[in-house]
């Protein structure tokens, strides 16, 4: 599914932000931009972090951007993001955040493929260090590609 959905426009590496918030709206903007969202979405996945802490943050430097299906999320997408400085979002645990892979999903089981295949990609020992060495956005993509095949394979 990842293969799908992902394409060297939804890839941004070495992004600036000055804080949590900027990261989740740079990341949110390839699916904006591509229409799976709406900005409705990625302001809702804001509030929620500001209401409930950063939920999102879901292992060293990694944050999963999402929010709920009705709250302008338009079809099932996912974009990644690396950020040039790393920023806190508040877990003190996994902060700062440098990898963020913002998704979008228009119920509540379809999506869940997708993030099957994020997750073997995270096991990766070397996916996040590639990641933040990548030149540009076709390495990354060709590299996901070949583990989500060599996954598929076994």
């Amino acid at each position: 599914m990842l293969r799908e959905l992902l394409s060297v426009d939804m890839i941004q590496l070495n992004q600036r932000a000055e804080d949590w918030r900027q990261a989740i709206r740079i990341a949110a903007k390839p699916l904006e931009i591509s229409g799976k969202i709406t900005q409705k979405y990625t302001d809702k996945i804001i509030e929620i972090v500001d209401e409930i802490g950063p939920y999102i943050v879901i292992t060293k430097h990694v944050a999963l951007p999402h929010a709920p299906v009705t709250d302008g999320a338009l079809a099932i997408g996912l974009s990644i993001t690396t950020l040039e400085t790393p920023v806190e979002f508040g877990s003190l645990e996994n902060d700062p955040v440098k990898f963020l892979f913002c998704i979008s999903a228009v119920d509540n089981s379809s999506h869940l493929e997708m993030l099957a295949e994020l997750i073997v990609l995270l096991e990766q020992e070397d996916f996040l260090t590639t990641m933040a060495s990548a030149k540009d956005e076709e390495q990354v993509l060709k590299y996901i590609e070949e583990i989500i095949k060599g996954n598929e394979d076994k």
